[in-house]
């Protein structure tokens, strides 16, 4: 195994498009692919460690078909690479870049422990297309505002994607590997991974498949489609980019070649992918987005910090008497995701109408989302809460009634996912009380909940209490 190159593997779960697996194979070299489940990893929440799970699932059986695995360790991650490296004899550990704060800082020690070792240490881009610190203003800093942020990169040149290796140059010997059943990543969704995992589509070939389907089908329609909550009209491609099934240079490359055969949805869907982009240079040079508000002045607001509060429960619980809020909220707990125009309007009905903390909806949807992404996560309930860069302006307070009137008159999307006060529940509806906690107790049987804050006493409320604080 000797000058064989350790390839840690991260959020980049796939083979194509990947710059450190392609690096790794041109030095011509036994690579060996390596999986660390470290703390950042413990630390995630219920559904995106379940949802990990099946990824790594896939991914080692991709690798498998290429006479290659996945060597599972758990442990330190510096710890663990050195302690293969003696193991191996690598004398190159290669991985894909990540940006959150804590991977940064463990991966900037790991790099210099590695090199005082005379170890070929190296990181490689490929999870963002415009790495942060290439993209300023012309005064030299970092974008807060999304449209300038557009118009700075539409035009840059995107890396065109990398192909599918032929073939993976593997040891004669592998080393000893853990056994990720044993990891029981998935144990923390309880009950609800059964049902979830009908939801998840998982591995690379499936993520391009998804991406195919989207430009053969819904790209066209992307403009309008994509606010309807009771109609297939988004890509789905969250769930795959979380983790790096699939790669943003991929669906961008898809896309222009979209706008270049005249798609009407197709730069509006570029536009999407480049918000991603920009919650991730906010997360690099901001990184207090991901716990504190990004605007200052919200530190004195008075949002109620308690996350057991009945209301908050009813919240969760998709109990709240608001058809759109309850809607969305089981559609998350069934299938670990939550169409985009429902994140807005629960989120903005929790931080306005309830007066509650952002921090409280966004731990709970890290807790829940299988396409869970911390820099879109935090960036998405600051804009909510009006507490963040580029966000709405506090004074406008989704009304949940009229939006549901407006992206879903025929209340199609209510219909799927509520089963109180129905004759016939949908078998969705119904299969949120297979996911849901025991502890909850909760029937389809129960009357349906009464509203705990009317959309205009909410409203009233809200505006309020920013006149109050000088908003």
């Amino acid at each position: 195994m000797s000058e064989c190159t350790l390839l840690w593997f991260r959020r980049d779960l796939r083979l194509s498009d990947h710059p450190a697996l392609t690096a790794a194979i041109a030095r011509d070299r036994a690579i060996i692919p390596v999986f660390i489940r470290d703390p950042i990893v413990d630390g995630l929440g219920a559904a995106p460690k379940f949802r990990l799970e099946l990824g790594l699932e896939a991914f080692d059986a991709r690798l498998r078909t290429f006479g290659s695995r996945l060597i599972f360790r758990s442990g330190d991650a510096s710890d663990v690479l050195q302690a293969l490296v003696t193991e191996t004899g690598a004398r190159s550990v290669y991985w894909t870049r990540a940006y959150d704060p804590a991977s940064v800082t463990r991966d900037t020690q790991l790099k210099t422990t590695l090199k005082n070792k005379n170890i070929d240490a190296r990181s490689f881009g490929g999870h963002l297309m415009f790495e942060p610190w290439t993209v300023a203003t012309k005064t030299g800093t970092p974008f807060k505002v999304y449209t300038p942020f557009w118009n700075a990169v539409r035009d840059r040149g995107v890396d065109t994607p990398l192909p599918m290796p032929a073939s993976l140059p593997s040891p004669s010997i592998w080393p000893a590997s853990e056994a990720l059943a044993d990891w029981g990543l998935s144990r923390a969704m309880n009950r609800g991974a059964a049902v979830v995992r009908d939801y998840a589509q998982v591995g690379e070939v499936t993520a391009q498949t998804r991406l195919s389907k989207f430009i053969e089908d819904g790209i066209d329609r992307y403009n309008d489609a994509r606010d309807l909550p009771a109609v297939d009209g988004t890509s789905c491609l969250s769930e795959n980019l979380s983790i790096g099934e699939i790669s943003p240079h991929q669906c961008w490359a898809s896309a222009m070649a979209a706008r270049q055969n005249g798609s009407r949805g197709a730069e509006t869907f570029l536009k999407e992918l480049v918000w991603r982009e920009f919650s991730y240079h906010l997360m690099h040079h901001t990184p207090q987005i991901l716990h504190r508000n990004w605007k200052p002045d919200w530190d004195a607001f008075p949002w109620s910090n308690d996350p057991n509060h009945p209301h908050v429960l009813a919240w969760k619980q998709g109990r709240t008497g608001i058809p759109f809020v309850d809607a969305a909220m089981r559609e998350l707990y069934v299938t670990g995701r939550m169409h985009n125009r429902g994140r807005m309007i629960v989120a903005s009905y929790l931080t306005k109408h309830l007066l509650t903390d952002w921090r409280i909806g966004l731990q709970w949807f890290e807790d829940c989302l299988i396409d869970w992404d911390p820099a879109a996560n935090a960036m998405g309930w600051q804009w909510a809460a009006g507490s963040g860069p580029d966000a709405a302006p506090y004074f406008r307070v989704f009304n949940p009634v009229t939006q549901l009137e407006k992206f879903d008159p025929r209340k199609n999307y209510p219909a799927r996912w509520l089963a109180e006060g129905r004759r016939a529940p949908s078998h969705e509806a119904l299969k949120f009380y297979e996911a849901s906690p025991r502890a909850w107790q909760l029937s389809p049987s129960d009357a349906p909940p009464n509203v705990i804050v009317t959309p205009e006493a909410g409203r009233a409320r809200a505006l309020s209490a920013y006149e109050n604080r000088g908003f």
